[in-house]
C-alpha cells in the first residue's frame, strides 16, 4: 500500500505512524486503508484546527496504535487509537496550555471523545481527543490516578 507524506495540512504520516515501543518491540505500525482514512478525517477536522488555534508547532505523542502495539503498551482494544481515530496531543510552545487546548476543542470542534488526561485540576498532563466520522457522541472524560489504578470518569 503507498502512503501519504502528510494526513493533513500540519499532520506527517511519519509522526502520525511513529512510536518507541513500537521501534523497541519491532512491531510495524502502518495502517490498512480503514484505518488511515480515519486519519486523514481526524487530522483535518481535529488535529489542524487545534494548531491553527495554538497558532504554533504541535503534535503528537500517539496516534495509530496497530493492535499489537496497543496490548503492548497496556491499552484496551476499544481505544480508537486502534482505529487511527485518536489523538494524544503534545504542544511544543509555553504560547498554550493544555486546558486552554482541551476547552477549544470542547466548545468549538466536533469529536466522539475527549480526555483531560491526568495532571492536576487546572492543568491536564496532556489531551486526547478522538473522533471517528459519524461518530459524534461528544463524550467528555477525565482520566485520574487513584489507590494506584488509572480510572476514567466520565463528565458529560
Amino acid at each position: 500500500m503507498d502512503y501519504p507524506k502528510k494526513l493533513s495540512d500540519y499532520m506527517s504520516f511519519e509522526e502520525a505512524t511513529r512510536s518507541q515501543t513500537a521501534t523497541r518491540y519491532g512491531i510495524i505500525n502502518l495502517p490498512n486503508e480503514v484505518q488511515l482514512a480515519n486519519m486523514v478525517f481526524v487530522s483535518n477536522e481535529v488535529f489542524d484546527p487545534v494548531r491553527e488555534f495554538c497558532k504554533a508547532p504541535t503534535t503528537c505523542s500517539s496516534f495509530l496504535r496497530v493492535p499489537e502495539l496497543n496490548t503492548k503498551i497496556g491499552s484496551t482494544m476499544t481505544s480508537f487509537h486502534v482505529h487511527g481515530a485518536a489523538i494524544d496531543l503534545k504542544k511544543l510552545t509555553t504560547k498554550v496550555s493544555y486546558a486552554e487546548i482541551f476547552y477549544f476543542i470542547e466548545r468549538e470542534l466536533m469529536f466522539s471523545e475527549l480526555i483531560w488526561e491526568y495532571g492536576t485540576d487546572s492543568e491536564p498532563a496532556w489531551v486526547h481527543v478522538a473522533y471517528l466520522e459519524g461518530d459524534e457522541r461528544r463524550m467528555v472524560k477525565r482520566a485520574i490516578r487513584e489507590n494506584g489504578k488509572n480510572r476514567i470518569i466520565r463528565l458529560r
